[in-house]
């Protein structure tokens, strides 16, 4: 059996073994789940990539809001250079022989430049400036930067400004200052976003996340088809392999079992595979890939973010061995709690009649206490998960904001590499979980795809596809012969010894015996639910080895110690597995057995839904089958124990209504009750796999053997 995981589910025996079956078995869908892993890898590339573009957007954006110091130095540099001592001497002399400057502007032009000889003397080089525009213009020329015009004044002005600036790097005081500057000059030295460039990286990202997210839904969609498709042909596979499994194998399983391969297995295979291997493939790629892109971004800070969140999953892990000894001792006591409800409930009535209704409840309390104590240590530390991921997470955005701007400040990277890794480093912690989540889903897949293979494997009946002979029901005289029948449900066990019998046709046969003598193993020799280990059994001389097992089956009827009706219309039950069956012919057959007056009482008549609930008793029920036994019309019946579950008066109804079954057809009857068999033709007692007595009941009571004793044993006080 597959052994339970840590976490409460089962593990598997074989995990590698298990998953390559598994992935044998979705070769039919292979290409498929080939466009879902690429798609799924596909899409966590493009989130991986992504990062790196958002940063070249925030570098874009930031620049866009900052100054453009570089155009004014550029300004400088030009106006700079055409005051150099040369040029101003020139312009000096053309202003001293321009006849339309008068005498007072050039003596004092005079005075200012008189004694003027080294570049400190700055203060009285500008000191011209005060002087008129006419002879400013003479000194500066119009300079053109990005398509404004600056006049000689603004140059003055921008020159005298920039002066005062102490700070250079200071951007508060730049920006102060940048308020006082002249038009012309505040044009081309204002923020300016690049705004083509910001809409060609935003559509890009756009682009970019539409074509993640449709990869995404692809991918799903995929998944979620081949899972459900997948679970679907395993439903099917199991469904025809209950039909194909011989009566054996439910003999020695738990009906429970089998309904949970059915169910739970299927169910987990299914959901398990479509979330996991998304999960699994995305998770790796992005962790992968975030990692090779840190290293390519920057070294420095991925080694920072690793060391990191490497702190915190050595937590996370302290705390994850801590908790797998509560998570265990949970499902423990969870199945003990479970198991004692169960029994409890279903003996609900035993224990009020001992008056131990203060016993259980003690009991239950005391279990529900260790339950309790399992659930809160195993909630409380399986809580601090989440935290825990988030504090990495946080405490790896801490450690690369503050490497980043460090960096920054050395001007070794820029502010959109540090939005670039508090994304990568969210890419990086997240798949980790997802990734260990997975493989522990992979572990249950594998142990339900184990149970579910175990199934399938099981040895089915023989395959009738050679058989070729076929008895006509309606041509079938009626005669059965046993042919030294020898039997074991094991080969070192047999439990029915050279059974020799006959039944002519039309006559009733009872088989009688203490509990295990083998009564409903001949039954189930005679339908073929079992192959004899020797001898043969005949029908009209055919040997039941030549004939296939739906061909037997068509020709019995059974009635059987449990009833069994399906919930559904009275008219479905009674014309089980039969067509063109009139509503007619199920009357006739209800009112053969006298249940009839029953059915049209219950509102719908035929059509009254069979519920499973107390309104139909259990003789009713019996009555009902029986009718079924009428509509099926087969030459042999089979009664095993039909009346012991009902009460004396239902079971005088029954057994009319079997009296009128049997009429006409070969009967084998087996019965506890005794009394129910005393007008059988033939009655045959069997102990420990042989017969020990045939004859009429008459007669063998006047053996005064082991039926008389039988008999009479019923009816002593």
């Amino acid at each position: 059996m597959p052994r339970m995981h840590r976490n409460g589910m089962e593990k598997s025996r074989d995990f590698k073994g298990s998953m390559l079956r598994l992935i044998n078995s979705l070769n039919r869908w292979r290409y498929l789940l080939l466009v879902a892993l690429v798609l799924a890898a596909v899409s966590a590339i493009l989130s991986i990539i992504s990062p790196n573009i958002l940063s070249d957007l925030t570098d874009t954006i930031t620049s866009g809001i900052e100054p453009r110091t570089e155009n004014i130095e550029l300004i400088s540099n030009s106006i700079v250079e055409s005051l150099t001592e040369d040029n101003l001497k020139n312009k000096v002399k053309e202003i001293m022989v321009d006849p339309n400057i008068s005498d007072d502007e050039k003596k004092k032009l005079s005075d200012i430049f008189k004694g003027l000889s080294t570049e400190s003397d700055i203060e009285k080089r500008f000191a011209f400036f005060e002087m008129s525009d006419e002879i400013l213009i003479r000194f500066f020329n119009n300079i053109n930067f990005e398509g404004v015009d600056i006049s000689p004044k603004d140059q003055f002005a921008f020159l005298r400004i920039m002066g005062t600036v102490d700070d250079f790097e200071n951007t508060t005081e730049m920006l102060k200052k940048f308020d006082e500057l002249p038009e012309s000059i505040y044009s081309v030295v204002k923020p300016k976003m690049d705004l083509d460039r910001v809409k060609s990286i935003g559509f890009t990202l756009i682009i970019i996340y539409c074509i993640s997210a449709l990869f995404g839904f692809i991918e799903s969609f995929t998944l979620a088809t081949v899972s459900n498709n997948f679970a679907r042909k395993l439903r099917s596979n199991i469904s025809y392999k209950i039909n194909a499994l011989p009566l054996k194998y439910f003999d020695t399983h738990e009906t429970g079992n089998v309904l949970s391969i059915v169910t739970n297995d299927v169910d987990t295979i299914g959901m398990q595979m479509n979330q996991s291997i998304s999960t699994l493939v995305t998770g790796l790629t992005l962790f992968c890939g975030s990692l090779l892109m840190m290293f390519i971004t920057n070294y420095v800070m991925a080694l920072t973010a690793i060391i990191a969140s490497v702190f915190g999953f050595i937590l996370m892990f302290i705390i994850l061995g801590k908790s797998q000894k509560y998570f265990n001792q949970r499902q423990v006591e969870l199945g003990n709690m479970n198991g004692y409800i169960e029994e409890i409930y279903s003996g609900a009535n035993v224990v009020k009649t001992y008056n131990g209704t203060t016993k259980a409840i003690s009991d239950f309390d005391e279990l529900n206490e260790k339950l309790y104590y399992c659930n809160r240590k195993s909630a409380f530390l399986s809580g601090l998960m989440q935290p825990i991921m988030a504090f990495v997470g946080n405490f790896g955005y801490v450690a690369v904001c503050i490497c980043g701007a460090l960096l920054v400040m050395n001007d070794k990277i820029t502010f959109g590499v540090i939005v670039a890794f508090m994304i990568y480093i969210r890419m990086f912690t997240n798949p980790l979980s997802q990734i260990a989540q997975a493989m522990a889903n992979l572990q249950a897949t594998a142990a339900a795809s184990e149970r579910v293979f175990d199934f399938l494997d099981e040895e089915e009946m023989l395959n009738e596809d050679g058989i070729k002979e076929v008895l006509d029901k309606n041509k079938v005289k009626g005669n059965i012969e046993f042919k030294n029948v020898k039997f074991g449900y094991d080969k070192d066990r047999i439990i029915i010894n050279d059974f020799s019998a006959s039944a002519k046709s039309g006559k009733k046969i009872a088989i009688v015996g203490p509990t295990g003598a083998g009564k409903t193993t001949m039954v189930n020799l005679l339908m073929k639910f079992y192959e004899i280990n020797d001898g043969d059994i005949l029908i009209d001389g055919v040997s039941t080895k030549k004939l296939s097992r739906n061909n037997i089956h068509r020709l019995f009827i059974m009635v059987l110690q449990d009833t069994w009706l399906f919930e559904g219309s009275i008219r479905d039950n009674i014309k089980f597995n039969k067509e063109n069956v009139t509503d007619e012919q199920i009357w006739d057959a209800l009112r053969t057995v006298g249940v009839d007056h029953f059915v049209k009482t219950l509102p719908g008549g035929l059509d009254a839904q069979i519920q499973d609930n107390d309104s139909i008793s259990q003789g009713q029920k019996q009555l009902l089958t029986i009718a079924r036994g009428m509509i099926e019309d087969a030459p042999f019946l089979i009664l095993d124990e039909a009346t012991s579950n009902v009460d004396t008066r239902t079971e005088e109804l029954v057994q009319k209504a079997m009296d009128k079954l049997t009429e006409g057809r070969t009967s084998f009857i087996i019965a506890h009750r005794l009394s129910t068999i005393k007008n059988a033709d033939t009655i045959l007692v069997m102990k420990d796999g042989n017969i020990i007595e045939m004859g009429s009941h008459n007669e063998l009571m006047k053996k005064d053997g082991f039926y008389a004793d039988l008999y009479n044993s019923q009816f002593k006080k």
